[in-house]
């Protein structure tokens, strides 16, 4: 049974800062949403804020948006079965990457 997780991070680096580093920073947050399993990555930015993605591996796909604001960035992804099974841990990752990645620096 698939799982929806939100992460949910805040940020004081401003809307454009903080949307340089989602995209720079991506390659991270892929890793930490798959529990470091192979998924094959797919990405699209469909608006200036806000990039959806799809992920699949191991006959399992994800799914998900990355929404930036000015204050803050929510990540939402869909688990699937496999990975539901682990969502804490995912969302702790996905929390602790997201942090670092946005830090004011």
């Amino acid at each position: 049974m698939s799982r929806p997780v939100t992460v949910t991070i805040s940020h004081e680096l401003g809307i454009e800062e903080a949307r340089n580093r989602v995209r720079d920073g991506f390659g991270k947050l892929k890793e930490s949403m798959t529990g470091g399993m192979m998924f094959k990555f797919s990405e699209e930015w469909t608006s200036e804020d806000r990039l959806s993605f799809t992920a699949r591996g191991l006959g399992q796909t994800i799914t998900g948006t990355i929404d930036i604001f000015p204050q803050h960035v929510r990540i939402e992804a869909t688990l699937p079965g496999l990975l539901a099974t682990i969502a804490e841990t995912v969302t702790g990752k996905l929390e602790k990457e997201g942090k670092l990645l946005l830090e004011h620096k």
